[in-house]
């Protein structure tokens, strides 16, 4: 009897082992069906398909990576970028030593314009295999895109080592050759990629840059004539010819081209805007009468078009107002001053046009608006000057001392701006702030007639008279 349970005993472990090992077998053999029907339904352009197979397959395995990497590059391709992030990650977190959910993921992350998390990506995947040009290209893609182009040199210059025929890792370094001031570099960089991809535009356009900062005209009107062959249908190309020849100084070449540009495009602003441009420019340089009403021309032509730009109808406004008719002027530059994106030099004519019709306090507002438009880009100090100087004559003397400041942060303090800004906090009531920029001015030139005059009066008379406050 004994023998016989322990008998019953095996024959029932053994069918167990055998039940669970014949489960295990089916299981697999499903999930290895679930994944190559997967694989076949993404190879065939059927991504439903695709995704409902890969997410059996993980019903059946869940801690399978296979799956997640598939579905997710399935995702990838469906623009479900968020579902595809989300497998891939899954992917990395299951085997930490995988590289191809890491590339993906930085891929992702690029074209989603997450920089830093792209960055970190192939800076992960690199941990790995440190030795792949082409994930090291991407890694400077995002970091050049990202405005650190002295990081992206130093990881494209390691992918030109391991492969040196990647040309799009040579672009690039060009450009950040440029960016970081290697104009000579940059120039050799460029060329060499030219020869090797002479029909792209990109490096013909940076290098036509290049040649540009480094004075090299007619070497950079070589090559934006190439790309005017290149794309004849493009007017923006045979444009960006003549305005080269413009400002290597060839005046005629570049209204013949430009005047060519206008026959065959007749219907593009950006044509007739160039060709006024350099006519205005001609007018401004040679005080010619006849170039002025040739510009005049061809922006009011140019400005008939919804879609011209704020420079050219800014051009409009100082042509007109070089001609004498500031209405004509002030319209053409209210007209600027509201077409996106702004160019800033509109307000400055529009303030150099309202202040000659004696229109001080709309002037001073054009300004204004000029200054927070560039912010620190370009140097304020003589637009500091005249908006405080403005503000002093529409009866605005404190607001003027802040500006007086301003002026002084940036270009150092000066006997004339220090008697400026202490006769406007004189006239603002501010009779200490007065007293102390007469006496640091005084400092500076204890003989200068103006400061001893303001000291003297700041001394006699610390009342001010009444002001018109900011906004009142």
């Amino acid at each position: 009897m004994r023998r016989t349970l322990v008998a019953f005993a095996l024959v029932a472990t053994v069918a167990v082992a055998g039940a669970l090992g014949y489960s295990s077998y089916t299981t697999e053999r499903e999930f290895v069906r679930l994944v190559a029907e997967g694989d076949e339904a993404a190879a065939s352009g059927r991504p439903f398909q695709a995704l409902e197979a890969y997410s059996g397959a993980l019903a059946l395995v869940p801690d399978a990576v296979v799956p997640y990497l598939k579905r997710g590059r399935v995702y990838q391709e469906q623009g479900e970028l968020d579902a595809a992030l989300r497998d891939l990650r899954r992917a990395a977190e299951l085997d930490p030593s995988a590289t191809r959910p890491l590339e993906w993921l930085g891929d992702i992350s690029l074209e989603l314009g997450r920089l830093d998390r792209a960055s970190e990506y192939y800076h992960r995947y690199i941990a790995v295999d440190e030795d792949n040009a082409r994930v090291l290209y991407k890694l400077a893609v995002s970091q050049y895109r990202a405005g650190i182009p002295a990081e992206a040199q130093a990881s494209l210059d390691a992918a030109i080592r391991l492969d040196g025929s990647l040309t799009d890792a040579r672009f690039l370094l060009g450009l950040c050759q440029r960016d970081l001031g290697q104009l000579r570099a940059a120039r050799t960089t460029l060329e060499f990629v030219v020869n090797e991809m002479p029909a792209a535009p990109g490096p013909r356009e940076a290098l036509a840059e290049v040649h540009a900062a480094l004075g090299e005209h007619p070497r950079a009107i070589d090559q934006l004539e190439a790309l005017s062959a290149l794309d004849p249908t493009r007017p923006e190309r045979l444009v960006a010819v003549g305005l080269a020849q413009a400002r290597s100084g060839r005046d005629n070449q570049a209204v013949l081209v430009l005047g060519r540009a206008v026959e065959r495009f007749p219907d593009a602003p950006q044509t007739h805007a160039a060709l006024g441009h350099v006519w205005l420019s001609i007018a401004e340089r040679r005080t010619d009468r006849v170039a002025l009403m040739k510009s005049i021309e061809a922006l009011t032509e140019a400005a008939t078009h919804s879609t011209t730009s704020s420079s050219a109808l800014s051009d409009l406004g100082r042509a007109w107002t070089l001609s004498g008719d500031l209405p004509a002027a002030e319209r053409a530059l209210r007209a600027a001053v509201t077409r996106l994106p702004v160019a800033p030099e509109a307000f400055l004519r529009l303030a150099a046009v309202t202040e000659r019709q004696g229109r001080m306090l709309e002037a001073r507002d054009a300004l204004l608006q000029y200054a927070a438009l560039v912010g620190d880009r370009e140097p304020l100090v003589a637009v500091a000057t005249r908006i405080a100087d403005l503000s002093v004559r529409i009866g605005e003397p404190l607001l003027a001392v802040r500006w007086f400041d301003r002026a002084i942060d940036e270009a150092g303090p000066s006997p004339l701006l220090l008697a400026r800004l202490a006769d406007a906090a004189w006239r603002g009531g501010d009779a200490a702030r007065a007293r102390a920029a007469v006496s640091e001015g005084l400092q500076l030139a204890p003989d200068d007639p103006g400061l001893l005059a303001l000291r003297r009066r700041v001394a006699s008379d610390p009342a001010s008279p009444a002001v018109r406050l900011p906004g009142t």
